[in-house]
Protein backbone atom coordinates (compact mmCIF):
# COMPACT_ATOMS: atom_id res chain seq x y z
CA UNK A 1 0.00 0.00 0.00
CA UNK A 2 2.00 3.48 -1.15
CA UNK A 3 1.50 6.27 0.39
CA UNK A 4 -2.01 6.51 1.69
CA UNK A 5 -1.23 9.67 3.86
CA UNK A 6 -3.32 12.34 5.59
CA UNK A 7 -2.17 15.27 4.00
CA UNK A 8 -1.94 13.26 -0.09
CA UNK A 9 -5.33 11.60 0.29
CA UNK A 10 -7.90 14.59 0.45
CA UNK A 11 -6.26 15.55 -2.91
CA UNK A 12 -6.92 12.61 -4.74
CA UNK A 13 -9.75 11.95 -7.12
CA UNK A 14 -12.19 8.97 -6.58
CA UNK A 15 -10.48 9.11 -3.23
CA UNK A 16 -13.46 7.46 -1.43
CA UNK A 17 -13.23 4.73 -3.69
CA UNK A 18 -9.58 4.09 -3.81
CA UNK A 19 -9.59 4.33 0.21
CA UNK A 20 -12.56 1.53 0.22
CA UNK A 21 -11.06 -0.78 -2.00
CA UNK A 22 -8.10 -0.55 -0.19
CA UNK A 23 -9.71 -1.54 2.99
CA UNK A 24 -11.37 -4.44 0.81
CA UNK A 25 -8.04 -5.57 -0.13
CA UNK A 26 -6.04 -5.29 3.27
CA UNK A 27 -9.41 -7.17 4.78
CA UNK A 28 -9.21 -10.02 2.22
CA UNK A 29 -5.59 -10.39 2.79
CA UNK A 30 -5.69 -10.50 6.69
CA UNK A 31 -8.61 -13.50 6.03
CA UNK A 32 -6.12 -15.12 3.92
CA UNK A 33 -3.17 -14.30 5.65
CA UNK A 34 -1.29 -12.54 2.92
CA UNK A 35 2.27 -10.45 3.62
CA UNK A 36 1.51 -6.40 3.36
CA UNK A 37 3.67 -3.68 3.09
CA UNK A 38 2.90 -0.31 3.85
CA UNK A 39 4.91 2.83 3.09
CA UNK A 40 4.97 6.92 3.03
CA UNK A 41 6.49 9.47 1.41
CA UNK A 42 8.01 11.70 3.53
CA UNK A 43 6.10 11.25 6.77
CA UNK A 44 7.26 14.74 8.77
CA UNK A 45 5.99 16.49 5.61
CA UNK A 46 2.68 14.40 4.53
CA UNK A 47 1.83 12.83 7.32
CA UNK A 48 0.67 9.34 8.31
CA UNK A 49 -1.02 6.61 6.86
CA UNK A 50 -4.99 7.38 7.17
CA UNK A 51 -7.06 5.99 10.10
CA UNK A 52 -9.03 3.91 7.97
CA UNK A 53 -5.93 1.89 6.50
CA UNK A 54 -3.73 1.72 9.23
CA UNK A 55 -6.34 0.37 11.53
CA UNK A 56 -6.39 -2.38 8.86
CA UNK A 57 -3.04 -2.91 9.02
CA UNK A 58 -2.35 -2.81 12.50
CA UNK A 59 1.52 -3.98 13.62
CA UNK A 60 3.02 -2.68 10.98
CA UNK A 61 5.05 0.10 10.38
CA UNK A 62 5.39 1.84 7.19
CA UNK A 63 8.60 2.23 5.38
CA UNK A 64 9.50 5.70 5.07
CA UNK A 65 10.76 7.16 2.09
CA UNK A 66 12.11 10.14 0.26
CA UNK A 67 12.47 8.19 -3.18
CA UNK A 68 9.19 8.16 -5.30
CA UNK A 69 9.76 4.34 -6.55
CA UNK A 70 9.59 1.77 -3.33
CA UNK A 71 12.36 0.17 -4.90
CA UNK A 72 14.78 3.04 -4.79
CA UNK A 73 14.18 2.80 -1.21
CA UNK A 74 17.30 0.22 0.65
CA UNK A 75 14.86 -0.38 3.74
CA UNK A 76 11.77 -1.10 1.87
CA UNK A 77 14.07 -3.57 -0.68
CA UNK A 78 15.37 -5.33 2.92
CA UNK A 79 12.30 -5.68 4.73
CA UNK A 80 10.49 -6.89 1.69
CA UNK A 81 13.37 -9.88 1.10
CA UNK A 82 14.10 -10.18 4.75
CA UNK A 83 9.57 -10.68 5.17
CA UNK A 84 8.96 -12.04 2.54
CA UNK A 85 11.98 -14.02 0.67
CA UNK A 86 9.72 -16.40 -1.54
CA UNK A 87 7.30 -13.62 -2.80
CA UNK A 88 7.08 -13.52 -6.85
CA UNK A 89 3.98 -11.58 -7.26
CA UNK A 90 3.47 -7.68 -5.72
CA UNK A 91 -0.40 -6.38 -5.82
CA UNK A 92 -0.13 -2.49 -5.80
CA UNK A 93 -2.55 -0.34 -4.50
CA UNK A 94 -2.05 3.69 -3.48
CA UNK A 95 -1.21 7.05 -4.99
CA UNK A 96 -0.48 8.89 -6.87
CA UNK A 97 -0.83 6.33 -9.95
CA UNK A 98 1.23 8.06 -12.39
CA UNK A 99 4.37 8.46 -9.57
CA UNK A 100 4.95 6.56 -6.14
CA UNK A 101 2.98 3.58 -7.79
CA UNK A 102 4.23 3.39 -11.07
CA UNK A 103 8.18 3.87 -10.21
CA UNK A 104 6.96 1.47 -7.65
CA UNK A 105 5.61 -1.03 -10.29
CA UNK A 106 8.45 -0.28 -12.75
CA UNK A 107 11.11 -1.27 -10.05
CA UNK A 108 9.25 -4.63 -9.10
CA UNK A 109 9.10 -5.48 -13.06
CA UNK A 110 13.03 -4.45 -13.37
CA UNK A 111 13.54 -7.10 -10.26
CA UNK A 112 11.71 -9.54 -11.75
CA UNK A 113 8.24 -9.35 -9.39
CA UNK A 114 4.42 -10.27 -11.42
CA UNK A 115 2.82 -7.46 -11.16
CA UNK A 116 -0.67 -6.40 -10.31
CA UNK A 117 -2.13 -2.90 -10.24
CA UNK A 118 -5.59 -2.80 -8.75
CA UNK A 119 -6.71 0.02 -11.12
CA UNK A 120 -9.72 1.33 -9.37
CA UNK A 121 -7.55 1.09 -5.41
CA UNK A 122 -4.80 3.59 -7.10
CA UNK A 123 -5.28 7.07 -7.61
CA UNK A 124 -3.69 10.53 -8.76
CA UNK A 125 -4.94 14.24 -7.95
CA UNK A 126 -6.32 14.12 -11.81
CA UNK A 127 -8.47 11.55 -13.64
CA UNK A 128 -5.68 11.96 -16.53
CA UNK A 129 -2.85 11.78 -14.71
CA UNK A 130 -4.40 8.53 -12.83
CA UNK A 131 -4.97 7.07 -16.78
CA UNK A 132 -1.39 7.96 -17.59
CA UNK A 133 -0.19 5.90 -14.68
CA UNK A 134 -2.29 3.00 -15.72
CA UNK A 135 -1.67 3.21 -19.12
CA UNK A 136 2.47 3.49 -18.23
CA UNK A 137 2.31 0.14 -15.97
CA UNK A 138 0.75 -1.73 -18.40
CA UNK A 139 2.94 -1.12 -21.11
CA UNK A 140 5.69 -2.03 -19.48
CA UNK A 141 4.46 -5.11 -18.03
CA UNK A 142 2.06 -4.75 -15.35
CA UNK A 143 -1.06 -6.47 -15.17
CA UNK A 144 -4.16 -4.28 -14.63
CA UNK A 145 -7.33 -5.35 -13.07
CA UNK A 146 -9.75 -4.51 -10.61
CA UNK A 147 -10.12 -4.73 -6.83
CA UNK A 148 -13.31 -7.62 -7.06
CA UNK A 149 -11.32 -9.28 -9.78
CA UNK A 150 -8.61 -9.39 -7.06
CA UNK A 151 -10.65 -10.72 -4.74
CA UNK A 152 -11.92 -13.13 -6.69
CA UNK A 153 -9.13 -14.54 -8.13
CA UNK A 154 -7.47 -15.00 -4.72
CA UNK A 155 -10.45 -16.55 -3.04
CA UNK A 156 -10.61 -19.07 -6.14
CA UNK A 157 -13.86 -20.72 -5.21
CA UNK A 158 -17.53 -19.87 -3.13
CA UNK A 159 -18.51 -21.68 -0.19
CA UNK A 160 -15.04 -21.40 1.85
CA UNK A 161 -14.78 -20.16 5.37
CA UNK A 162 -12.69 -17.24 3.31
CA UNK A 163 -15.39 -16.37 0.88
CA UNK A 164 -17.66 -16.47 3.47
CA UNK A 165 -15.99 -13.92 6.10
CA UNK A 166 -15.13 -11.39 3.23
CA UNK A 167 -18.95 -11.25 1.96
CA UNK A 168 -20.07 -8.94 4.29
CA UNK A 169 -17.74 -6.00 3.02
Amino acid sequence: VVDMQEKLVPAIHRKEEIVSNICLLLRLGSILDLPVMLTTQYQRGLGATIPEIASLASGLEPVDKVEFGCFGNDLFCRRLKDRFPRANTILLTGIESHICVAQTALGALEQGYLVHVASDAVGSRSESNWQVGLRRMERAGALLSSTEMMLYELLGQSGTAEFKAILPF
